[in-house]
């Protein structure tokens, strides 16, 4: 079974108060996840294994948060896609998920 794939540009992403980008990208390819500045720069990545995805308390539907090795993101994904499916963050929480509930 192929890896699940996501890509989602134009994302804002943060730690705590702090912006580290407001149009980065995120990305999940070949086991990863990459969290991307707007200019390809990488702010953090890791094995899938080691991320965890989720929703914040507090949050819009157009936002998620990512663990990664304990440094923990608010990605705000926005409305990216036209089509009628599922909002972005959403997607990005239910591949996260997939990918690492996925038994060798």
């Amino acid at each position: 079974m192929a890896e699940p794939e996501f890509t989602a540009t134009g994302v804002r992403i943060g730690r705590g108060l702090r912006s580290l980008t407001r149009a980065g990208q995120v990305r999940i390819a070949g086991g990863r996840l990459e969290l991307l500045t707007s200019y390809g720069s990488e702010i953090d990545s890791a094995p899938l294994a080691e991320v965890r995805a989720g929703k914040p308390w507090f949050g819009s539907d157009d936002s998620a948060t990512a663990e990664v090795d304990g440094r923990r993101y608010l990605l705000r994904l926005g409305e990216q896609s036209t089509d009628a499916g599922p909002p972005t963050a959403r997607r990005f929480i239910e591949a996260v998920r997939r990918a690492t509930t996925r038994t060798p």
